[in-house]
């Protein structure tokens, strides 16, 4: 991530978590500190705080506003690679979802010392 920021490239991310966290929630808190130290700013979002609408469903990157990845899943939720697509019409929906999201979540900081990471 360093190598990335130190090149002036802005990272960010809303992480839309249940709470309470699960395992793999409480992991990534755990390690989310080094990729904030590295310049990538990421924030929370708990699930319960916004409607459910404004949530894609699928587990997605937006790059440059160019470009949506997806993680994909098999029929067991395993792992099944990734999917790239420069469809406008997905970009502008996912950056649209990403400015309301963003809008509400909270800095990753604030939200490690709050509430929603004791329950």
């Amino acid at each position: 991530m360093r190598n990335v920021t130190d090149r002036g490239v802005a990272v960010s991310r809303v992480r839309v978590v249940t709470v309470p966290h699960s395992d793999y929630h409480r992991w990534l808190l755990s390690i989310t500190s080094s990729n904030v130290e590295a310049g990538e700013d990421i924030r929370y979002l708990p699930r319960h705080l916004v409607d459910a609408e404004d949530i894609p469903a699928d587990d997605a990157w937006l790059f440059d506003a160019e470009r949506v990845a997806f993680n994909l899943i098999d029929e067991n939720a395993a792992p099944a690679g990734a999917a790239i697509t420069t469809d406008s019409w997905i970009v502008e929906r996912y950056e649209k979802a990403r400015q309301r999201l963003w809008a509400a979540a909270i800095p990753f900081g604030e939200y490690a010392a709050s509430v929603h990471v004791q329950q």
